[in-house]
């Protein structure tokens, strides 16, 4: 369940509340019963480290892209051996 920041409009103070993606927001500040207005938080989730992007995906694309099949490769060697 996320926690989401809610602000009052009238005594400034900043309430936290653990609310489903289902349920309503909260109106109503219970300190001064002021307007409330949601928060945009910053999260708070980081990728630390190299990332599951670059070991997981990028190598083996780049692998891909980057090595030549055994094909390819012997088919290069016969071409060089001919023009020798």
């Amino acid at each position: 369940m996320p926690i989401y920041e809610y602000e009052c409009t009238k005594c400034g103070k900043v309430v936290e509340a653990w609310q489903k993606f289902s349920d309503p927001p909260l109106t109503t500040c219970e300190n001064c019963k002021g307007k409330l207005r949601k928060l945009i938080s910053l999260s708070t989730f980081h990728l630390k480290g190299s990332g599951w992007y670059v070991t997981d995906y990028a190598g083996k694309k780049a692998d891909s892209c980057n090595h030549k099949t055994e094909k390819e490769s012997s088919s290069e060697s016969k071409k060089k051996e001919t023009e020798k």
